[in-house]
């Protein structure tokens, strides 16, 4: 049996803000670098939660001005049936995918552009431009990379991004930092990927910062922000960025949303000992 539509709207000021779920994956702690699977377990176990951990994928639909944006695409049906359901969910928050006039991309790992194109590479959102970041973009064209990678990377990766850039060729717009969509600005948070970059969404006196990859599994990599992934482009770029968003995110006690944080993904973070904590928002009957 399928939920109800996964779709859950907040107010960032006057801007609309739609938490889209895509589905889940389920993983292993092979993934993880710098612990060991029997911290991983313990840290879940001490969470009351399900062990290897299953990672929620999200994306976030903008709205504000009468136009509208979709910050990431998901998978597609590229990584099995647990995800895939981004655009049912966009359907039923009341877009046709016709509407997105902009995708907003963190990065271009599978479950954040798979869903750009069918698997013949035909577009999915025939009328939006895509933004990314310069160094993302030239980082999955580049053969010397690519190269650089194991032959499964090459394929999952590399020729996968190349397939999506290669349908949107037209409508591809590049960025290094600054307003990207009406109220959303780009910050660059290198080290996951060298473009990878977070969202943030103001307006009045409200902002919301859409994190991407900041953070894969919440309940490992808050505790020990020092855990890095085995897909990580720079890990210790990747470390020492997480721990300088999340210190600066608890400090301000600024509101995050993010690709992998559980549905629908918005709360705020606070220090707890050497590490940090989420604290979810409740959810809210009313928008």
């Amino acid at each position: 049996m399928k939920q109800v539509a996964s779709v859950y709207h907040r107010k960032v000021g006057n801007i609309l803000v739609s938490a889209i779920c895509d589905g889940y994956l389920d993983t292993s702690y092979g993934i993880f670098q710098g612990i060991t699977p029997q911290e991983g377990e313990k840290l879940m176990a001490d969470a009351c939660l399900l062990s290897p951990p299953r990672i929620s994928v999200n994306a976030y639909l903008v709205r504000c001005q009468g136009r509208v944006a979709l910050i990431e695409t998901g998978s597609g049906n590229s990584m099995g049936l647990t995800l895939g359901y981004l655009a049912d969910n966009i359907r039923a928050a009341g877009l046709a995918l016709e509407d997105i006039e902009k995708v907003l991309l963190t990065h271009m790992h599978p479950d954040h552009s798979n869903g750009l194109t069918t698997d013949e590479g035909a577009r999915i959102y025939p009328n939006a431009e895509i933004a990314l970041h310069e160094d993302e973009f030239r980082h999955w064209t580049s053969d010397a990379e690519m190269a650089r990678v194991e032959l499964r990377k090459q394929d999952r990766y590399f020729r996968a991004a190349r397939k999506h850039l290669q349908a949107y060729k037209d409508q591809l717009s590049l960025f290094t930092e600054g307003e990207v969509f009406p109220g959303v600005m780009a910050m660059p948070i290198a080290g996951h990927t060298p473009g990878h970059t977070a969202y943030l969404i103001a307006s009045g006196n409200d902002a919301l910062m859409i994190w991407g990859d900041l953070v894969h599994v919440p309940n490992i990599q808050l505790t020990r922000p020092d855990v890095t992934l085995d897909f990580d482009s720079d890990p210790q770029a990747a470390c020492t960025t997480r721990k300088r968003i999340l210190d600066m995110v608890a400090a301000d006690q600024l509101l995050v949303g993010g690709m992998h944080l559980d549905f629908p993904g918005f709360g705020h973070i606070s220090r707890e000992g050497a590490g940090y904590r989420f604290h979810p928002e409740p959810w809210k009957p009313l928008i």
